[in-house]
């Protein structure tokens, strides 16, 4: 069931691109990966200050440790430095015949050089004719061809050339370099042309794209996908990672492979914490029931920050939370996107830093606030009434306005508690946040009992 992928790459100390942005992706991906390392670099998001290369046979030594007890069912080319160390991998992939994917790496994103300007012209020699796939950007292109590669034309007849004269089997020029309102890659295979295109995204996640774009391919190969589904697969996969990219350094910040599978497992997550606030609330049915306002109650909770966008990332119960004979009862399972309003209140928050991804609205009570401090919670009391009328006109005003009232009476802290007075036509409520919905309804549960 499992399968087996390597790495033969430089190692990044910035954690952004080479064999850490290849394992990330290798199990993201689902495959099991393995690591033949060429060069350590002393790196980060916008330099390159110090770089020292293995010796070829101990390259050769790690993806022979790893074949003879596993097998290799795809592998990958990163960094590999000089001359010596492209040579021995490609006798010894040559030998071994799994298909590998050649990332011709020759520069930095900082714009240092990766590898010494002997060790191209063997890698189109030497290497290029081993390799199952290559995908150059356009500057490794031109440099490969010798071509001047300004359009999606020019990107076609590169990669005809790199598989005519160095005979890879599947050619993929990448489009990131090129202009337009579209990234298209174009490939080249089995006689004809496909494009993959994803929307450009302006983003400073551009540190590791090529690792971890052709470390998807090759843990696709690996599953044993069709070339053309493996190049579709990982186009998908390099657009999630750039655009949920890690923001931290001061260059060009690190892709974020794990993006692929944390945001269906957040989604998930979402759910069986909803799940487990609502079986808590009809186990005190009764209770809740005398709190739930006259329009209905509702419980949301947004996904990691890190990913959320908008309501649809909000999930909350479809129907709200009613008052059927004395009981409360939800209307529905939990579903993303069910609550504009409770999502715009949770997602305001987030936006401002604060630590309340759960919220829950009950009927208002004076009394209610007054226990609610008693407690020891943090309360906001925010007058609507005295919301500028500016602020009224534009979508989503009011809540963010709501939001920012509150956490200037909390210090910035998220509040436990806003007690929302109303205004003309909008019905008083107290809000309960928290940083899951279990912790939501554990709240009200203390201040209803």
């Amino acid at each position: 069931m499992w399968r087996v992928a390597i790495t033969i790459a430089g190692l990044d100390s910035g954690g952004g691109a080479g064999i850490h942005a290849d394992i990330k992706t290798f199990a993201a991906m689902g495959v099991h990966g393995t690591t033949a390392l060429t060069c350590v670099t002393a790196q980060n998001t916008y330099e390159v200050r110090e770089a020292q290369c293995l010796a070829p046979s101990l390259v050769r030594s790690q993806i022979m440790a790893v074949w003879d007890d596993m097998g290799i069912d795809a592998g990958k080319t990163g960094m590999l430095g000089t001359r010596e160390i492209i040579e021995e991998v490609a006798s010894t992939v040559s030998k071994l015949g799994f298909p590998l994917v050649v990332d011709p790496v020759m520069v930095a994103k900082s714009g240092a050089p990766l590898i010494s300007d002997d060790a191209v012209d063997v890698l189109r020699r030497r290497l290029l004719p081993v390799a199952k796939v290559v995908t150059p950007n356009r500057p490794e292109a031109e440099r490969l061809t010798g071509m001047k590669i300004a359009s999606e034309k020019d990107a076609e007849r590169a990669a005809e050339y790199i598989h005519k004269e160095y005979g890879t089997e599947v050619v993929v020029v990448k489009g990131g370099h090129l202009e337009g309102a579209e990234a298209v890659d174009v490939v080249y295979y089995k006689g004809s042309f496909h494009k993959f295109s994803t929307p450009r995204l302006e983003s400073r996640a551009t540190h590791g794209t090529g690792c971890a774009y052709s470390a998807a391919i090759a843990a696709a190969l690996a599953k044993g996908l069709d070339p053309l589904e493996a190049i579709k697969t990982a186009k998908r996969f390099i657009y999630t990672a750039i655009k949920y990219g890690v923001s931290r350094g001061k260059g060009h910040w690190p892709v974020n492979p794990t993006a692929w599978v944390e945001i269906p497992a957040e989604r998930w997550r979402a759910v069986q914490e909803l799940n487990a606030a609502l079986d808590l609330i009809r186990r005190n049915a009764a209770v809740f029931a005398k709190a739930i306002p006259e329009v209905q109650s509702n419980i949301g909770y947004v996904i990691d920050p890190r990913y959320a966008e908008g309501p649809g990332d909000v999930a909350a119960v479809p129907g709200r939370i009613v008052n059927y004979m004395g009981e409360a009862r939800p209307s529905g399972p939990p579903t993303f996107g069910a609550s504009s309003h409770t999502a715009r209140k949770i997602l305001a928050f987030v936006k401002k830093g604060a630590e309340a991804r759960a919220a829950m609205n009950i009927r208002y009570s004076p009394d209610l606030v007054e226990k609610a401090k008693s407690l020891g919670y943090r309360v906001a009391v925010v007058d609507r009434r005295k919301e500028p009328e500016e602020v009224k006109q534009v979508e989503g005003g009011s809540m963010a306005w709501v939001v920012g009232e509150a956490l200037s009476q909390t210090g910035g802290a998220p509040p436990d508690i806003i007690a929302d007075l109303g205004d003309w036509g909008k019905e008083p409520q107290i809000t309960i946040l928290g940083r899951s919905p279990v912790e939501v309804v554990e709240k009200a549960l203390r201040l209803l009992t």
